[in-house]
């Protein structure tokens, strides 16, 4: 079976391909309409106005069965016998395409909403569980005649091409500063150009080198085999004189994805207009960390007509039979064979993919993708190789540089560089690896064109932060409060405008640009007035005198300002008349001499009333009677008139001493109140006397 199956099955496992499409630069922010490919929501708020994709193409070659050096591989004498390192287990895989990304373009819908129109040329080849251990030593088995047993089990191999028309709608879904979500959809329609496929199911070969014996009694060897053989293929698809015709198949498809941003320096990206509405800059990349989810590939395409032939491989040939097997008629010969025409379906190979984007600062990135398959292995099933990639990227809207490292499922850990230059992007994800590793399992590289119109930084000629469309002075700075344009001085007092509370009037700069006034009108202006609400005097700096004990005598003039007073004694209480002051008065009083018989005061008496005038003085508010006595010789008629007399002379003398009269009461009472008996001289002489008493 080495002319058909075996061969053919080795052929595959030795040259396979990794499902992963231009390594490093879909994780680039200015990837573009490329970036539909890993996730739809990338077009969504990008640092695009429009991109045009002339023709990208990506290929990629990883396998966990066959290894070689690149010194190996491009020497002129490379023998695959001797120079190719395999690595055989019982599990083999391969899986890989040819992507080439067509004229496609992408555009902005008003300010949150974009769509891409995309084409798209692919061709995969996906192969599961084949036991490369048995598969190499086949061959050598039956050339060196030795008897070898191959258990390959179940095995699957498919073959797919196919050509994509895709549109693709994201939008916004949330924006609330700090944190962003944008989702995507891509809807495909899907046109086949071949599909093939081969399974195993339940294969084993036994190899006897001297299984029959021939008539001149010589042996031969016999190849003993079970299970089946399944292959399916587009009815076109291998005729026998070469004419290709594109078969009838058609299908679709449907990419899904989502992307966060947490954006925690979000005003540093916002641009306030003169009318002070707020734009966000769609030229800069705003998130700190940037996380995406999508799901691609999700769909088939139906082949109609196509043919599907099983053999039944349970029988047993000679060495000669398996030498001579040419092609599939050869086969039929040999093996139990039928065939049916059916409708094939090939699935798309489904791949969920995560993304994780830490921007380091505004040039510098780190990213984290995985992608990983949804299609187990089966029956003409295209299943993508599992791959973990860290991609350190520096990034600038005309130039981005990656060094993708990346662990691959099937060919193992993978080192590359790629570039995007305007126009132009080229890389590998292996480029690294591919001149510095001994032993190869995988090789990629893309290269593209494009045609890229970048979002712009808003014209701001003189640097307020607002754009010269929404300028109202775009060539001076100002506030854009003022719609662009510097604060004037209106009254040149050197307070602008919008810090003077009188722009038409000049001012210190120390009352916000208004002239002083005087709130209480009392002459002192309120920047000197210390109480500019109430009006006081200048020598006590506008503030009125104080007075904390409220007599009515100010603090300056109170000579006890803390104790209530009377005006007449500077403020201070009035000292009380006590009994011994009045005591002390009447025995001044006892010493006023008059002349006999009449009121006229004596010029010794002088001192006495002197010092009777001080003491009156000490009780400014206090009122006195001044009593006039005396004896009882004479007439009660002539001592009344006497004691009146007299009391009045000590009146007048007391009022031009500078009391006040208003104080003074004078009252004679005659000999109607003796204090002695008049029988003697002594005694008369007690009761001609005049007392000064305090007023009740």
């Amino acid at each position: 079976m080495k002319k058909v199956v075996l061969v053919a099955i080795i052929m595959i496992a030795s040259l396979t391909a990794k499902a992963q499409s231009y390594v490093g630069f879909l994780t680039d922010n200015y990837s573009g309409v490329n970036g539909v490919i890993s996730n739809p929501a990338n077009i969504a708020d990008s640092r695009f106005k429009t991109d045009i994709n002339l023709v990208g193409a990506s290929a990629f070659l990883a396998n966990d069965y066959v290894g070689v050096g690149y010194s190996d591989l491009v020497s002129s004498d490379f023998d695959y016998d001797t120079d190719a390192i395999l690595t055989l287990s019982d599990n083999n895989n391969f899986s890989g395409n040819v992507d080439v990304l067509g004229p496609s373009f992408m555009f902005n819908v008003g300010k949150k909403s974009s769509i891409a129109i995309f084409t798209r040329a692919r061709t995969f080849v996906t192969g599961n569980e084949f036991n490369g251990e048995s598969i190499d030593d086949l061959d050598e088995s039956i050339d060196e005649s030795q008897d070898f047993i191959v258990n390959e089990g179940d095995f699957y191999a498919s073959g797919h091409g196919w050509a994509e028309v895709g549109l693709t709608y994201a939008q916004e879904l949330m924006n609330n500063e700090e944190h962003f979500l944008k989702g995507g959809l891509s809807f495909k329609y899907l046109k086949g150009f071949g599909n093939a496929y081969v399974t195993g199911r339940n294969v084993t070969i036994d190899y006897d080198a001297d299984g029959a014996t021939l008539p001149n009694n010589s042996t031969i060897g016999t190849l003993t085999s079970t299970g089946d053989l399944i292959y399916g293929r587009a009815d076109r698809y291998d005729g026998d004189d070469y004419d290709y015709e594109v078969p009838d198949a058609n299908g679709f498809g449907f990419d899904l994805g989502f992307v966060y941003e947490w954006r925690p320096d979000y005003e540093d990206y916002v641009v306030t207009g003169a009318d002070g509405e707020k734009t966000v800059m769609k030229d800069k990349n705003k998130y700190k960390l940037k996380f995406g989810l999508s799901l691609t590939d999700i769909g088939s395409v139906t082949y109609k007509g196509s043919l599907v032939d099983s053999y039944n491989i349970n029988n047993t040939i000679t060495q000669d039979d398996y030498d001579n097997i040419e092609d599939s008629e050869d086969l039929r010969n040999l093996y139990t064979f039928t065939q049916t025409a059916d409708d094939l379906k090939a699935g798309l190979p489904t791949a969920l993919h995560f993304n994780a984007d830490w921007s380091i600062n505004n040039s510098f990135y780190l990213n984290f993708n995985t992608d990983l398959s949804m299609r187990s292995a089966g029956e003409n099933n295209l299943r993508t190789a599992n791959v973990f990639s860290l991609t350190p990227r520096f990034e600038s809207k005309w130039f981005s540089f990656y060094l993708p490292v990346s662990s691959y499922q099937y060919s193992g850990l993978q080192v590359g560089a790629g570039l995007r230059a305007g126009p132009l992007y080229i890389g590998s994800g292996s480029l690294i690896s591919t001149f510095t590793k001994n032993e190869i399992q995988g090789a990629d590289v893309y290269a593209g064109l494009k045609v890229p119109v970048y979002y712009g930084q808003p014209k701001d000629s003189d640097g307020d932060g607002i754009p010269n469309k929404e300028d109202g002075c775009p060539k001076k700075a100002g506030p854009i409060e003022n719609n662009g344009c510097p604060w004037g001085d209106a009254d040149g007092d050197s307070v602008l405008d919008n810090k003077d509370q009188c722009p038409d009037e000049a001012g210190p700069v120390e009352n916000n640009g208004c002239p002083w006034i005087d709130s209480d009108g009392d002459t002192l202006l309120d920047n000197e007035d210390q109480c500019p609400d109430v009006a006081g005097p200048l020598e006590n700096n506008g503030c009125p005198w104080a007075d904390s004990d409220g007599d009515s005598v100010f603090d300056k003039d109170d000579e006890c300002p803390n104790e209530m007073g009377t005006v007449a004694n500077n403020g201070c209480p009035e000292p009380e008349v006590t009994a011994e002051v009045q005591k002390s008065l009447n025995e001044y009083a006892k010493t006023i001499l008059f002349t006999t018989g009449k009121s006229t005061l004596k010029d010794e008496s002088t001192p006495v009333l002197v010092d009777i005038i001080r003491i009156l003085n000490e009780y400014p508010n206090a009122n006195f009677t001044i009593e006039g006595h005396t004896d009882s010789i004479g007439s009660v008629a002539t001592n009344q008139k006497l004691s009146e007399s007299r009391a009045q002379a000590v009146l007048q003398f007391l009022i031009d001493g500078g009391i006040l009269p208003s104080r003074l009461t004078a009252i004679g009472y005659g000999e109607s109140k003796p204090i002695a008996t008049n029988m003697y001289k002594d005694g008369r002489q007690k009761n001609r006397r005049v007392e000064i008493n305090l007023a009740q």
